[in-house]
């Protein structure tokens, strides 16, 4: 893609931007989110399986909470990076 100098000539935009580097950070990003909502269905099915009472269940739920939403931030943080990135580029 070319762009327009103030004199009239053109010139050719680098290869490789800082946009796309947003998109590969965002791409990362959003597999680390996406790992974590995996461990946390991984650690509940576990949960599930060992049938367990519900005040034990109310324990592990409780320590996965927190854990499945910030994994969830990352992976939508990431997704946004990524649409940016493309759009800006």
């Amino acid at each position: 893609m070319n762009y327009r100098l103030r004199d009239g000539k053109y010139r050719r935009k680098p290869e490789g931007s800082n946009m796309e580097l947003i998109v590969w950070a965002g791409a990362a990003v959003s597999l680390i989110g996406l790992v974590g909502l995996v461990w946390c269905i991984l650690r509940v099915w576990r949960a599930r399986r060992a049938q367990l009472d519900d005040v034990a269940m109310r324990i592990v739920l409780q320590k996965v909470l927190p854990i499945n939403t910030a994994a969830l931030f990352l992976s939508v943080l990431g997704l946004m990076m990524v649409v940016i990135g493309i759009l800006l580029r």
